[in-house]
């Protein structure tokens, strides 16, 4: 199983970036999927979450600017990022909830790199 994440890069404060992240592999079920970030010399955050009947939850630092949705026939989620601020710049890694067989676990991608900068 592996998640690829993309749609990361350098944009200017204001601006929106769309994230994706993919899960590949043989899997039985796909559960809860979510984004974190990470910035330098802090540790990982959740930003959004989104579980398989399509409720989400959000950082309070993101409400109102960022959109997490999934196509499970596509076995993808996405963030849509609007209105960027340089405290968004940050390494954001996926992760999914990830049933195989009877066994479940937590599966993380590498992470894309989101900078915020003008």
């Amino acid at each position: 199983v592996q998640l690829v994440e993309s749609g990361g890069g350098l944009v200017q404060p204001g601006g929106s970036l769309r994230l994706s992240c993919v899960v590949s592999g043989s899997i039985s079920a796909l559960n809860d999927m979510g984004w974190y970030r990470q910035a330098p010399g802090k540790q990982r955050e959740l930003v959004a979450t989104i579980t398989n009947n399509d409720l989400t939850n959000y950082a309070d630092s993101v409400k109102g600017r960022f959109t997490i949705s999934r196509d499970n026939a596509k076995r993808t989620a996405y963030l849509q990022m609007n209105s960027l601020k340089p405290e968004d710049t940050a390494v954001y890694y996926c992760n999914a909830d990830i049933r195989i067989l009877f066994r479940r676990n937590t599966y993380w991608g590498q992470g894309t790199q989101v900078t915020v900068s003008s």
